[in-house]
C-alpha cells in the first residue's frame, strides 16, 4: 500500500474511549473543524468517522464476549460501516475492513513497536505524512489493568515522537496523561518546577518557548498566542 495523497498535510483528529473525548465533543460545539475524524473501536457509535482503527480481528466482538461494553455497540456499527476499518483480518461481516497494511507501516517507519490500537493509528497517520493529529479519549489510565496502561502509555508516546520528529503537529486533550498533559504547566519540567519563578515551556513553530510562568503571557503576545486553557461548553447566544 502507498500512502494516501489526499490524506498529506492534512489536520486529523483521533478519538478514543478514554473520558477525554469530551473535549472534542467541546471543540466540535465550539466551531472546530478537521480535515478526518478517526476513531478507535466503539468511538465510531458517537462521533461521525472517516476512519476507524480496530486492530482485534471481529470475531473478538461477534464470536465472545471479551470486549465486554464495546461489543454491543460494534456489532451493530461493523456490518453497516461505510468507512474503511482498519483491522487485522478480513471478515465477511465487516464489508468495509481493510487489512491494516502493517508491513509497508513498518518498512516506511522503520519501527515494529505497535502494542496497542492507538499506536496503530498514530503510526498510520506518520505513514501518511498528515500535517497534524489531536488526541482525545487516548488517556492511558484504567482501574482494572495498570500494567497494559502503562505499556500502551509508552508504545504511543513513542510514536508520538516520531511524529514530532517528522513535524506533524500533536495536540493532546489537556484532560490527558499522555506526554503529562494533565499536569499543571508549572510541574512539567523537574528541577525548574522547585524554582521560586518556575518555568514553563510552550511550543510554536517547531521550537519551544520558555520562560517564568508569570511573564508568560508577555513572552507569548510576542508571537501572537495565549496559553492554552481548557475549551468551555459554549453559552446560549445573548442577543
Amino acid at each position: 500500500m502507498q500512502p494516501i495523497e489526499s490524506l498529506e498535510g492534512k489536520r486529523v483528529a483521533l478519538v478514543g474511549l478514554g473520558i477525554s473525548q469530551v473535549d472534542f465533543a467541546v471543540g466540535l460545539e465550539n466551531g472546530k473543524t478537521w480535515d478526518e475524524v478517526w476513531t478507535i473501536n466503539s468511538a465510531a457509535a458517537v462521533y461521525k468517522t472517516d476512519r476507524m482503527f480496530m486492530l482485534d480481528p471481529a470475531s473478538r466482538f461477534f464470536d465472545s464476549n471479551d470486549a465486554g461494553k464495546q461489543t454491543s455497540a460494534l456489532t451493530r456499527i461493523l456490518p453497516e460501516a461505510d468507512y474503511p476499518i482498519y483491522t487485522c483480518e478480513l471478515d465477511d461481516r465487516v464489508p468495509s475492513a481493510v487489512v491494516y497494511p502493517i508491513e509497508d507501516v513498518c518498512n516506511a517507519t522503520r519501527c515494529a513497536y505497535l502494542n496497542n490500537t492507538v499506536a496503530y493509528a498514530i503510526a498510520f497517520a506518520l505513514f501518511n505524512k498528515v500535517g497534524a493529529i489531536d488526541l482525545y479519549g487516548i488517556d492511558f489510565s484504567y482501574k482494572e489493568n495498570m500494567h497494559f496502561a502503562e505499556a500502551g502509555r509508552a508504545c504511543v508516546e513513542f510514536w508520538i515522537c516520531k511524529c514530532m520528529e517528522a513535524d506533524i503537529t500533536v495536540g493532546i486533550s489537556s484532560r490527558s496523561t499522555v506526554l503529562d498533559s494533565n499536569v499543571v504547566a508549572t510541574d512539567r519540567l523537574y528541577g525548574f518546577h522547585r524554582l521560586d519563578k518556575p518555568l514553563v515551556a510552550v511550543p510554536h513553530e517547531g521550537k519551544w518557548i520558555i520562560g517564568p510562568f508569570e511573564d508568560i503571557d508577555e513572552k507569548l503576545a510576542e508571537h501572537g498566542l495565549v496559553l492554552h486553557k481548557d475549551e468551555e461548553p459554549p453559552e446560549p447566544y445573548k442577543g
